[in-house]
């Protein structure tokens, strides 16, 4: 995993992002497109305004298909490839497994590019805007996504078994996961915060409302209901029972009243590090807004192949 440098220089009133990767320098640019594919980020928009207005949860799935691939080996959209002969995949690690989705949303946005701009945009950037346009969509912030990502060759399902933060991590495994990738605990609090929206499966929230003693007990009975102690695993329950469909700081106030979904939701405020910013932005709707867009925006900056590193494939589920 490529470190992140927090360089941030204003050039011609365009933000560049200064990253280390492979021991060099690259920038990422939110013009990097602006004269190869001038319509990019229109005719990304235009298809997730379809897709999170057919089915909202499908902006929180988008959200999570951009950390996940952040996560594993950098923002490469490795994610996105379909295990081959020769290659298992990320899609089928034990956090991605029957839980992640959207993949055909990023189909039908790569046609689209591809159709306006032939072999000119990655699959990794393009993940990178469908995600912050997934966010505005459902009512949180918006910010300038740096581009000139390039596509991964490859993926790895170890890989992705060994960095996604499973949901029984407490919070010092979270902090020290985050940590690795040049992510703060601000950072950390802040994106943990996209479970403002989106679900959980059964399988995933089981220990924490059957064994966790954190957990208001009103909650926990509602969710055994949905979640029996054997079978049902593929069971949903959202995140945020509040507004599970708009992003907004509820998720927050739910970590405040124990009612936290996932144990690693809950170790945010727990008597720990992170209660004080969970506080703040309990209350602070613009401060989470500012510092999750920054998050993001760090985030996108792990490990970026550019250059002359990896492709522009022309099908996100595989390599050229």
């Amino acid at each position: 995993m490529g470190s992140v440098c927090n360089d941030f220089l204003l050039v011609a009133a365009v933000v560049w992002v200064v990253v280390c990767s492979g021991g060099a320098q690259a920038q990422l640019s939110p013009a990097f497109y602006a004269t190869t594919c001038p319509n990019l980020q229109g005719v990304i928009r235009s298809v997730m305004t379809q897709a999170v207005g057919r089915d909202p949860r499908m902006g929180a799935s988008i959200l999570r298909l951009f950390f996940h691939d952040c996560f594993v080996n950098g923002c490469d959209a490795s994610v996105l490839l379909d295990d081959t002969p020769t290659m298992i995949g990320e899609k089928n690690a034990m956090g991605n497994a029957n839980s992640l989705r959207g993949y055909e949303v990023i189909d039908a946005i790569k046609s689209r590019v591809e159709a306006a701009c032939r072999s000119t945009v990655s699959c990794a950037d393009i993940l990178a805007l469908a995600a912050r346009d997934a966010v505005t969509l459902l009512g949180g912030p918006s910010w300038k996504v740096p581009l000139g990502r390039r596509d991964a060759r490859t993926a790895s399902k170890a890989a992705a078994n060994a960095n996604l933060p499973p949901a029984s991590d407490n919070i010092g495994n979270l902090i020290a996961r985050f940590t690795s990738k040049g992510l703060s605990l601000r950072d950390l609090t802040a994106l943990s915060g996209a479970h403002t929206v989106g679900a959980a499966r059964c399988s995933s929230f089981r220990p924490h409302v059957y064994r966790d003693a954190n957990v208001d007990p009103g909650f926990a009975m509602f969710r055994r209901r949905i979640c029996p102690t054997s079978g049902g695993d593929s069971n949903l329950s959202p995140l945020d029972p509040t507004s599970p469909n708009r992003f907004d700081v509820s998720y927050y106030r739910d970590l405040m009243a124990r009612r936290g979904l996932l144990h690693s939701d809950q170790e945010l405020f727990n008597g720990g590090p992170a209660d004080n910013l969970v506080r703040l932005y309990s209350s602070n709707g613009g401060a989470f807004n500012r510092d999750f867009a920054a998050a993001m925006v760090k985030m996108g900056n792990i490990g970026p192949l550019t250059g002359s590193a990896g492709e522009i494939r022309l099908n996100c589920r595989r390599a050229n």
